[in-house]
């Protein structure tokens, strides 16, 4: 059983940075698949960045949003750069260890003047 643990949410003014952090109770060392969704309001949880054996994929406007994975740490991090309104969202943790999946309960962000 692994259980995740998102944090670095907040409020943030359009062009600004956050860095999410999702931190796990067990080892993703041999986690397959890992990533970051989110989930705005009144709207589907989509994928924002996936780590897929070993394979990134960034999603939205390239290059602002990077994933990695810390395995020493049991960490994942989302950096996010150049937030516009429309990022705001619960930001969801998500690994996937075999067949098991796994989902934090979120952190919001919020970008807003």
């Amino acid at each position: 059983q692994v259980q995740l643990v998102e944090s670095g949410g907040g409020l943030v003014q359009p062009g600004g940075s956050l860095r999410l952090s999702c931190a796990a109770s067990g080892s993703i060392f041999s986690a397959n698949a890992m990533g970051w969704y989110r989930q705005a309001p009144g709207k589907a949880r989509e994928p924002a960045a996936t780590i897929t054996n070993g394979v990134i994929i960034n999603y939205g406007e390239k290059g602002r949003f990077t994933i990695s994975r810390d395995n020493a740490k049991n960490t994942v991090y989302l950096q996010m750069n150049s937030l516009k309104l429309e990022d705001t969202a619960v930001y969801y943790c998500n690994v996937r260890i075999g067949i098991s999946t796994y989902w934090g309960e979120g952190t919001l962000v919020t970008v807003s003047s």
